[in-house]
């Protein structure tokens, strides 16, 4: 290993191989991740490989057509070829049973990627048998478009870059940095995955180990709700980047041993000095990187994770000041337990114990309830509000910093559909009341629904940039006669407040935050609606809990005796203050007051 090349920008901290303990909690590891079906049967790989192959072949069908039809020579066609490509979770080798195959079809210069759209969802239903196909929804639309498909039981995110290449065969890679010329920013977003991807497998001494704990740490953060970059977490590629900077730091380590210090170390880092793996790669190219010489937005990053292609970009820039404290304290939670596991033999199972979010961790919650009058109208725009959501955050930070503690958002929205009777049940259900909600109907985390729309919205870089319908259909009318079907989906915010704040003012956040939401370019006042709202703990609804969860209930207070002293009467009042807050309150429906869509009127949040 001494005379391996280097790997980071700095010495290793330890050289030591694994020890019997080590080696033994791997085991104990590998069957606590087997036992939650972190891993996929072998066929099932397979089967993603042939469709792969069947995606490529596809294709090579659209490079020839294309130049068909633009009078290309045989010679030119016969060589152009076109190349498929793996990023994320399975190129990276940590993928499940259900995660989805990132793609990219890399073609020729002559074909652009309105031809990618035009012909690609009929050449594929021409590959690919009736049965076969799940799910095909083209969604061209946005900052990195994208064809959401399901084909024999695999999902698949398909995106296309085009390179200014006259041909790309087989043996083409992505690594050469003159491949970077000329392409647009959409193009360089798309073909940005598979390079940073690949640049993390090239940077770790072991690869096993690597993607061992990589399986571990990302297992760890989706239980805990720390995952997903949209609301202010790391997601995905972070995460692999700092494990893969804690395997450079331990280059001979087994799995558990660079858990334990990626918990240490993560926690203990002097930020905001940025995590990189490598040194600055200088490009002869013109392109704006992440550099905080340059550029002050860039100076406020908080946690920065660096990707290691070019040009360098910062995978954790949604991270603010409640985020941060919240993965710090998780993180030291963690070590601990792992420390627990080296040393008193703690099952790993406490390590992946389920978050306590709504059952135990805030008295106060935020609810955003974004509604929309048709499915369609409603994927798109709960979506856009998720991806604001972190700017009111910032704005409750900002506006309030010394009663606010931090203002922790929950990382998957929850989407119920409801029957509405007349304008008072719609009213009622915009406001976020849950009695005409329609049983037979499971509630389901964003996440569980997978809708593209959603997805492409929440991932839009551009304020008010519009998302098509899928396929490019329009949608379909609200009803007008008889009763009404409301679609909603509420995100959660835990509030909490230092000790002894008696006084909370957010309503211009919140007003702010909805006002910005109502800004997008699509927003239709007869369609969509966004309310927020306060909730104590004991009121959340059930179906936020998971089974066998305790859900919080309502303590019950003893009366104070009456007074007339001066001091007592004073405490009293300022408790009372917290009616200043700026939100409604979900509670009792009998005592909730209706209130105008988007509107926030005084109610209070008392103290964490």
């Amino acid at each position: 290993m001494a005379n391996d090349p280097k790997l980071g920008v700095s010495g290793t901290m330890s050289m030591e191989p694994p020890s019997p303990k080590d080696i033994k909690l791997d085991d104990a590891l590998l069957q606590e991740l087997k036992s939650r079906n972190e891993f996929e049967a072998p066929e099932e790989t397979q089967r993603r490989h042939s469709v792969l192959d069947r995606l490529e072949s596809v294709l090579k069908r659209l490079v020839a057509m294309v130049g068909k039809q633009q009078g290309l020579p045989p010679g030119i066609l016969n060589e152009a070829g076109g190349k498929i490509f793996t990023f994320g979770s399975f190129e990276l080798g940590v993928y499940g049973p259900k995660s989805d195959m990132d793609t990219l079809m890399a073609a020729p210069k002559h074909v652009s990627r309105e031809d990618f759209f035009q012909y690609m969802p009929d050449l594929l239903r021409k590959e690919f048998k009736p049965e076969e196909i799940a799910e095909l929804t083209p969604v061209p639309g946005i900052s990195v478009p994208i064809i959401k498909l399901e084909l024999c039981g695999v999902s698949v995110d398909l995106i296309f870059c085009r390179l200014h290449l006259q041909s790309v065969p087989k043996s083409q890679e992505l690594s050469n940095l003159d491949l970077l010329r000329g392409l647009d920013d959409t193009d360089l977003k798309c073909v940005n995955g598979t390079r940073v991807t690949r640049r993390i497998l090239e940077l770790v001494p072991q690869t096993k180990v690597f993607r061992m704990a990589l399986r571990a740490v990302k297992l760890w953060a989706k239980q805990r709700a720390l995952y997903g970059n949209i609301v202010g977490y790391p997601g995905g590629v972070a995460y692999a980047m700092m494990v893969a900077r804690i395997c450079q730091l331990y280059p001979r380590a087994a799995a558990p041993l660079v858990i334990w210090k990626f918990f240490y170390l993560m926690r203990k880092w002097n930020w905001p000095s940025p995590v990189l793996l490598q040194n600055h790669e200088e490009g002869s190219i013109n392109l704006r990187e992440w550099d905080p010489s340059i550029y002050p937005g860039d100076k406020r990053h908080l946690m920065p994770i660096i990707t290691p292609a070019f040009p360098r970009a910062n995978a954790c820039h949604t991270i603010g000041p409640s985020t941060k404290k919240v993965l710090l304290q998780e993180m030291e939670r963690a070590e601990g337990i792992v420390r627990s596991i080296y040393e008193s033999g703690r099952p790993w199972r406490d390590l992946f114990q389920r978050h306590s979010f709504f059952t135990d961790a805030y008295r106060h919650y935020i609810c955003v309830i974004t509604a929309g009058r048709t499915k369609e109208a409603q994927q798109a725009w709960s979506g856009l509000v998720e991806s604001k959501v972190k700017w009111l955050i910032v704005g409750i930070e900002h506006s309030d910093a010394k009663s606010v503690e931090l203002v922790q958002p929950y990382n998957k929205g929850f989407n119920r559909v409801h029957e509405c009777k007349g304008d008072a049940d719609i009213d009622k259900t915009l406001d976020g009341n849950l009695d005409c909600q329609v049983k037979e109907i499971k509630t389901v985390t964003t996440e569980q629904a997978g809708d593209v729309q959603f997805q492409a919205a929440a991932q839009t870089d551009t304020d008010g940039q519009e998302v098509p319908a899928p396929n490019g259909e329009a949608e379909v009318p609200p009803q007008t006669d008889g009763p009404q079907t409301i679609w909603t989906t509420t995100f959660y915010l835990g509030i909490g407040l230092t000790k002894g704040a008696n006084s909370l003012d957010i309503s211009s956040p919140i007003r702010d935050f909805t006002q910005q939401c109502k800004e997008w370019q699509n927003y239709d006042e007869n369609l969509h609606s966004i309310r927020v709202k306060h909730m104590r703990n004991y009121d959340l609804p059930a179906d936020v809990f998971a089974e066998g969860e305790t859900r919080p209930t309502r303590t019950k207070k003893k009366s104070a005796p009456k007074t007339t002293d001066p001091t007592a009467m004073d405490a009293a009042n300022k408790k009372r203050s917290f009616n200043n807050s700026g939100l409604d309150t979900l509670d009792d429906p009998a005592k909730r007051r209706a209130s105008a869509n988007g509107t926030a009127t005084p109610n209070g949040v008392p103290p964490r």
